[in-house]
């Protein structure tokens, strides 16, 4: 039986998803989800118009410095952090209610590797160089909804959901929030079609 290679830190993605759901659902939360889910996307919105701002002011000291600033580094992946949270939720892929602050501890949580330099070429370019990977990730986004509402029916019956659906909707939450970090210029390292958590 062959085993599996090391996580190196070479190859490790610098934007990583981290599962420890228990795959439980909440029948009740489940069944009121959307509505509960209402305070989330309004802030989200109001989250995302800043980080909006912030996105064009770490293009610009990223294309300068050829690294992005630590602050708006942090700002942004807090950020992305809270909305993989909330996707997580609307989702079904994870059951708590999340917090408003983007907080490590989420049962799908995000990590990002701190600012690393950049090759200033593909900041400049990088929404171009994004493009493709902006399509793979709103195909993902597309069937994750789909799924969602599968997942919908068998947690209001099961009070679970199943491992396998889970399991893509985590990977397929991932590629979009790589990609959103891509784009970003969180990581210069493009999103990663690896399905081990890790990467």
């Amino acid at each position: 039986m062959e085993h599996a290679e090391p996580v190196t830190e070479h190859a490790r993605h610098p934007i990583r998803l981290v599962v420890t759901d228990d795959l439980q659902r909440n029948r009740l939360t489940v069944f009121f989800r959307l509505i509960l889910a209402i305070p989330h996307l309004i802030w989200l919105t109001v989250w995302g118009i800043v980080a909006a701002l912030a996105a064009i002011a770490n293009w610009l000291a990223t294309l300068v410095n050829a690294q992005s600033p630590e602050g708006l580094h942090d700002f942004l992946a807090t950020y992305l952090r809270y909305q993989t949270h909330v996707y997580a939720y609307i989702l079904l892929v994870a059951d708590p209610f999340p917090g408003f602050g983007g907080k490590p501890g989420y049962p799908i949580d995000l990590e990002v590797d701190p600012p690393q330099r950049q090759n200033r070429w593909t900041v400049a370019f990088r929404v171009i160089l994004a493009i493709p990977a902006f399509i793979v990730s709103g195909i993902f986004g597309y069937l994750n909804r789909v799924l969602a509402v599968f997942s919908w029916f068998i947690a209001l019956v099961m009070g679970s959901v199943p491992e396998g659906l889970r399991n893509f909707a985590a990977f397929a939450l991932r590629y979009e929030q790589q990609t959103a970090a891509y784009a970003l210029l969180l990581t210069g390292r493009y999103p990663s079609f690896n399905v081990s958590v890790s990467d």
